[in-house]
């Protein structure tokens, strides 16, 4: 039997944009406590974004709360884009972190969440490290380039770059190869494929990002902190970019996401932007 819905505080954000409806939206149900799976499965589908959280009593003593994320499919262990929003609605409700990080546990463990000095909307994220790595084999590879419809010669360097969601990426020559891609999402078979590429000299940003999901009819999605994470800690570690950086995505879809990436001297990656909280209230669950 279904539980009765009750009242339930309930907050949309829009994730690594100053500017409302430029960035990548979450649906962030700020008291998840007795909902089922299945209530939470099937509010994701309903809302129909990438994502949507619900905020959690914590089960460890050192984090705020424990956040569930969900797909108009499935559960992710984590994403990057609905912590930052997740944490940025919690704390405009009231929420108080433990110390100066807010701490988040999700099923990819503890997540640290940083508030930034020159901004009062940007947070950041301590990037969780990859549960995979290395190069694409050849058979990803190729699904890869058939579905993005790419060159052998085009792609400088390839990269398992998984931290959860499972993301595989390649890195082009430029930015215009990037935002040139029409994807086949049949012909990328399932795989979640990002895309990179430097930026033009003299640019406000340093990187061009896009990531494409396979998958039913497939999708771009707008601004990914994952993958973000995860190619900031591919290309950091290779020494394809400096320490401090800003990516640019969601160009092709009318979108102007920000992503600014900086590490410290022990190689630790944080990865954040504006979080703008663009609708509050309440939502019958």
């Amino acid at each position: 039997m279904t539980p009765h819905p009750r009242s339930r505080p309930f907050a949309q954000v829009d994730v690594f944009s100053a500017e409302p409806c430029l960035g990548n939206p979450v649906a962030v149900v700020l008291d998840g406590s007795d909902l089922t799976d299945e209530q939470m499965a099937r509010f994701a589908r309903w809302t129909n974004l990438s994502e949507t959280t619900f905020v959690l009593p914590p089960v460890s003593p050192e984090a705020d709360y424990r956040l569930r994320i969900f797909t108009p499919e499935r559960e992710l262990p984590f994403a990057g884009h609905p912590t930052l929003g997740s944490a940025r609605a919690w704390l405009a409700a009231g929420g108080t972190p433990h110390g100066a990080a807010v701490v988040q546990e999700c099923a990819a463990g503890s997540v640290r969440i940083h508030p930034a000095a020159d901004d009062a909307a940007a947070l950041a994220f301590e990037a969780p490290p990859t549960v995979r790595s290395g190069e694409l084999e050849p058979p990803v590879l190729r699904r890869v380039l058939a579905g993005l419809g790419l060159r052998d010669e085009q792609v400088a360097a390839h990269q398992w770059v998984d931290n959860g969601p499972g993301w595989a990426a390649v890195l082009l020559g430029s930015e215009t190869e990037v935002l040139a891609i029409e994807p086949d999402y049949a012909a990328l078979d399932g795989i979640k494929a990002g895309v990179v590429g430097p930026a033009p000299e003299g640019s406000d940003h340093d990187l061009e990002v896009r990531a494409f999901v396979a998958g039913g009819h497939g999708y771009e999605d707008p601004v990914t902190g994952s993958l973000n994470a995860s190619v900031a800690q591919w290309l950091l570690r290779t020494g394809r970019l400096p320490g401090d950086y800003t990516a640019r995505q969601g160009t092709r879809m009318g979108r102007r996401g920000m992503v600014r990436v900086s590490a410290d001297r022990t190689g630790n990656v944080r990865v954040g932007g504006s979080c703008t909280v663009c609708v509050t209230g309440t939502v019958a669950l």
